[in-house]
């Protein structure tokens, strides 16, 4: 009861007038990642449809597609959209002296984390969607996928 009082006055006035600069500091290069991410998924799908349009391959179209399934572990791929969220590591020193917030690389690392995840749930959610082995009508498959790739973007 003693402490509270004094620790709210000094969240009140040293800590709550700055909290929506941060945040909205913080979330440019944390919506830009995320940005990143729906941008390689999106790129990633449009790649299946132009091999699919090609060569009519239903085979070839699950390999694809199983092939996508890994995209969220591929850290070439990722990279760019992990590149994104660094800039937080610049950001978050400013924070570090001014609020003592440590543990910077965690901050990073949990966003990165959910971007991986967010992959990870956009990729199965494409696969639960399209499946290869149930399309009969291989002249509309390219747009099914296309459909599918634009329900999960949404």
């Amino acid at each position: 009861a003693s402490v509270s009082e004094p620790a709210q006055k000094c969240c009140m006035e040293n800590i709550q007038p700055f909290l929506t600069s941060i945040l909205e500091e913080l979330m440019g290069p944390v919506s830009s990642g995320f940005t990143e991410v729906r941008s390689l998924f999106d790129k990633e799908v449009n790649e299946i449809i132009q091999d699919f349009q090609k060569t009519n391959d239903m085979t070839r179209l699950k390999e694809n597609v199983d092939h996508l399934m890994t995209l969220p572990f591929n850290s070439v791929k990722m990279e760019p959209c992990y590149l994104k969220v660094n800039l937080l590591q610049e950001l978050l020193q400013d924070l570090k002296s001014r609020f003592k917030v440590y543990n910077i690389d965690f901050v990073i690392q949990r966003t990165q984390n959910f971007m991986q995840e967010l992959m990870e749930d956009a990729v199965y959610t494409f696969e639960q969607l399209f499946s290869p082995s149930h399309q009969a009508d291989s002249a509309k498959v390219a747009t099914t996928i296309e459909k599918v790739k634009l329900r999960v973007l949404k």
